[in-house]
């Protein structure tokens, strides 16, 4: 006699069968330890990985139907990212484990050197737009948000930490120098950094009209030129045009003294894409999330956080983030500095 054998699902066999199945290639390890702490477009991953564009999103393809990357449109360019495991989800506690034992994979050299290319890029694209638009630069952004719009809520933000008279301050790329005003009132000495020598000159205008004689403007690249830390830093609408966002705060945490802090203001995460064109930005906005998970990384801890709802889509995130006084020694030695 014939038997019909059940019709069975083993949903979440079939869940843990599609990890092991994307976890068994390489390549793709490889791929997920690139995603650790940032996002590429698959021409961008082809081109760190060396390989066509059709064998990169096939390999995409396996990762994404095990749930280990997510994707993100940008106008006609889909990014990856590294997808966390959701404890709600079957495989959750292999998924997470895959993901450790991948952070401590060291990529190859050449994929490394490729990845720096990728980033060399990307800061060289945001160069360039800031000296071709640096004098209409501040029109451009203001058809997204205006300093008007976040201004009281990071101050109110700023004046809550109560920062010794003696503190110093630091702004990574003043734009046309608006906040410093209001910088030199709070603090001993303010110092703003920025690696466009017309954007600087723009800061410089401002505080000559101001007459902010406790305002030093330095020409540098934040990520690898010299120069103080600082009690408080301040990155006003800037994260978005960093080329690897994850590792610049990790480069930045460095340079907030111990009990100091940093504070950020920047978009949430939007699907808005004219933003790229029209004002230089590398990426549109932030998920929450991402901002505390790469804090925590570089070592600070995520305090208070504002969030200005904008009408015309926008959503702005203003966040403060402290440097415990127990991480002291440790950037002490990775500094040079006290």
């Amino acid at each position: 006699m014939n038997m019909r054998a059940p019709h069975l699902t083993f949903e979440p066999v079939d869940a843990l069968a599609a990890l092991c199945k994307a976890s068994g290639d390489p390549l793709r390890l490889n791929i997920l330890r690139a995603l650790s702490n940032d996002s590429f477009g698959v021409l961008e991953l082809a081109q760190i990985f060396a390989i066509g564009q059709s064998g990169i999103s096939h390999h995409l393809k396996v990762l994404a139907q095990a749930g280990l990357v997510a994707t993100r449109r940008e106008g006609n360019a889909i990014f990856y990212r590294r997808a966390l495991a959701n404890n709600e989800h079957p495989g959750s506690r292999l998924h997470a484990a895959l993901l450790d034992e991948v952070d401590n994979l060291q990529l190859p050299s050449d994929v490394q050197e490729r990845i720096a290319g990728v980033h060399s890029q990307r800061a060289a694209a945001s160069r360039d737009f800031f000296a071709r638009t640096a004098a209409s630069f501040q029109a451009q952004q203001d058809l997204i948000v205006g300093l008007p719009q976040y201004r009281d809520s990071l101050l109110s933000l700023l004046d809550s930490l109560a920062f010794a008279a003696s503190a110093t301050a630091l702004e990574i790329g003043p734009g046309d120098g608006s906040f410093l005003p209001e910088l030199a009132k709070r603090f001993s000495r303010v110092t703003a950094l920025d690696n466009s020598p017309a954007m600087l000159e723009l800061a410089r205008m401002r505080c000559e009209q101001d007459g902010l004689a406790n305002v030093a403007l330095q020409l540098a690249d934040a990520l690898n030129d010299d120069y103080p830390p600082a009690d408080c830093l301040v990155l006003n609408m800037v994260l978005h045009h960093f080329a690897a966002p994850a590792e610049a705060l990790k480069q930045l945490a460095l340079r907030v003294k111990p009990g100091g802090s940093l504070l950020i203001t920047d978009l949430c995460s939007h699907n808005q894409s004219w933003a790229k064109q029209a004002c230089g930005d590398l990426w549109l906005g932030f998920e929450q999330d991402d901002l505390a998970h790469w804090a925590i990384a570089a070592g600070l801890t995520p305090r208070e956080s504002l969030y200005v709802g904008l009408r015309n889509g926008f959503q702005i995130q203003v966040r403060h983030f402290a440097n415990p006084y127990e991480n002291s020694g440790l950037r002490a030695t990775v500094t040079g500095k006290q």
